[in-house]
């Protein structure tokens, strides 16, 4: 004869349990902070979830966990000489093994809020994301660097990067989602630690940070994350492309093939990261560039500049010219574009971030585009003054329109899709002056 669920000895269990372990919300910010520090956390914050400054975020942590409430933040210290060390395998092994260690802890307080009776969840510290999302919409389930600021744990400096008011920028960083509201939250620092000395800007192989605080994320990427998902896939492709062994060897060399077999065996290795390397902000950084500038530099970034090493960069790009003018003993790579968008709300929202101002030049252009077919929208695209702006709809008078196949224009972009045949097959149509395409192209090279 079957037990009713309610007389099942497991369902009488957890009655009993649950009385007697579950804790009292809003959980009690002081119990929490001190469960997070013994868990191995350096420094912790409490976030509300409706927190204004997360609208934006909210969203995305709603899909990954709808019961959040709130949000702990905390940081792990990294060793600041492995960061600043030009041996690659120094830093990216502190970079790896404290990655590892703030997972680690995340797991460890969600395990103690979950014996509490308290729900949580911990996104990972950055690997594995979400990979059957890429360049269709973000990887990661929550961005922890919005949630660091706003939990207090520092501010954006100009190399993107948190500062820490003590710790400065090496520290990585984790997040929690909490179902349960907690007592006390902690409020943005009301000072940036960033001194904005520009000494990223200096350290900085591909010109990446602009001295005006502009940001170049495709020369960023291309370099720096070379190793990580798009490199990789290029890097596959020109084994594909390769006849045999010797014309594969004439497009890698050996070093890189055994850089490649490193990261995929030990994890993917960073290609530079010097602006953290040189970062002198946070209280318990700033001693030795305060007592002497010029030493500061010549010990931490000089040797970051001097040295010899591949720079991978899309022929035409802003990260090209740099390099060439400013660091001619490091040798350019050539690579393809690997921010190839598979979907047109992915394409107009990167847009900014392959944009590239200084090939751009004196353009003073507006576009309109037109996509139809299984993706349908329409967009204004202005360049001025070495800047882009993507705006939904068709506004004021354009330069040129253009009308196109949203999946004939995505093929084309990714090198899949011939644009003559694209024009005379009326996939895409053109209503003025070509040479208003050729300029737009020129902004971004592939």
């Amino acid at each position: 004869m079957n037990t009713p669920i309610k007389e099942h000895p497991t369902v009488e269990a957890h009655r009993k349990k649950s009385a007697l372990e579950k804790v009292s919300e809003p959980l009690d910010a002081a119990w929490l902070r001190q469960l997070c520090l013994d868990a191995g956390a350096d420094d912790v914050g409490f976030v509300e979830v409706d927190r204004s400054v997360l609208a934006g975020e909210r969203p995305h942590i709603q899909r990954a966990f709808p019961h959040t409430r709130s949000l702990i933040s905390f940081v792990l210290r990294m060793n600041r000489d492995n960061v600043r060390s030009p041996a690659r395998s120094v830093a990216n092994s502190e970079f790896h093994h404290t990655g590892d260690e703030v997972n680690g802890v995340a797991r460890r307080i969600v395990a103690a809020l979950e014996r509490a009776g308290i729900r949580a969840l911990n996104p990972p510290m950055g690997f594995p994301m979400e990979a059957d999302r890429w360049m269709t919409e973000r990887m990661w389930v929550v961005a922890h660097k919005p949630v660091a600021v706003a939990a207090g744990l520092g501010h954006m400096g100009i190399h993107r990067n948190v500062i820490h008011p003590r710790f400065g920028n090496f520290i990585l960083l984790g997040t929690i989602l909490v179902g349960a509201e907690i007592s006390a939250y902690s409020h943005e620092l009301d000072y940036n630690p960033c001194l904005e000395c520009k000494l990223c800007v200096a350290a900085c192989p591909v010109g990446a940070i602009g001295a005006d605080g502009a940001f170049n994320f495709s020369a960023c990427y291309t370099h720096n994350y070379r190793e990580f998902m798009g490199g990789f896939e290029d890097w596959v492709e020109t084994i594909a492309g390769s006849r045999d062994g010797k014309d594969y060897r004439r497009r890698v060399k050996e070093s890189e093939s055994v850089s490649l077999w490193q990261s995929l065996s030990f994890g993917a290795n960073y290609k530079a990261a010097y602006c953290m390397a040189v970062c002198p902000a946070g209280e318990d950084v700033i001693g030795p560039y305060l007592t002497s500038k010029k030493n500061f530099a010549d010990e931490v970034m000089r040797p970051l500049q001097a040295k010899r090493e591949p720079v991978y960069v899309i022929p035409g790009s802003d990260a090209e010219a740099h390099v060439q003018k400013r660091y001619p003993h490091k040798t350019v790579r050539h690579v393809r574009n690997s921010l190839r968008p598979r979907s047109i709300a992915a394409l107009l929202q990167g847009m900014p971030q392959t944009f590239q101002r200084y090939a751009a030049g004196k353009l003073d252009a507006k576009y309109h585009f037109v996509f139809t077919g299984s993706e349908r929208a329409g967009a204004t695209l202005t360049i001025r003054n070495g800047k882009l702006t993507v705006e939904n709809g068709l506004l004021g008078e354009p330069n040129i329109k253009v009308t196109a196949d949203s999946e004939t224009w995505l093929g084309f972009l990714a090198g899949e899709r011939n644009l003559l045949w694209a024009l005379l097959s009326r996939r895409v149509r053109l209503q003025g002056n070509p040479k208003w395409l050729l300029a737009l192209k020129r902004c971004f090279p592939s």
